[in-house]
């Protein structure tokens, strides 16, 4: 399993961000394999984290149209500074509030 770990520093959004924004997460989520998506934002900071099972899954879905316009307006309007990891989960816990409860998912 991989995840990407986009960080943002936001400038400005605007409609079109939260609306495109929505479209991406329900893309990656229906069409593109993404397990888990995850955005959170703290005053101008913004980080999201999504779970894929490969690589490829990735690259198709930043291949796709609506995903490329996101790129060009983020980079354009949005954000004054933006990163991209991905990384392979070697490891994977959960658990249902007790220590002795986690259950290693890999």
């Amino acid at each position: 399993m991989l995840v990407v770990i986009f960080r943002a520093t936001v400038k400005e959004l605007d409609e079109q961000y939260f609306v495109l924004a929505a479209r991406l997460r329900e893309l990656a989520l229906t069409e593109f394999g993404c397990l888990e998506f995850h955005a959170l934002s703290e005053g101008n900071q913004e980080i999201a984290l999504s779970y894929w099972p490969d690589g490829k899954s990735i690259a198709d879905w930043k291949a796709h149209p609506d995903h490329m316009l996101a790129q060009k307006l983020g980079h354009e309007k949005w954000y004054s500074h933006w990163s991209v990891e991905v990384a392979e989960i070697g490891r994977n816990y959960r658990g249902h509030g007790k220590t002795d409860d986690a259950v290693p998912l890999l």
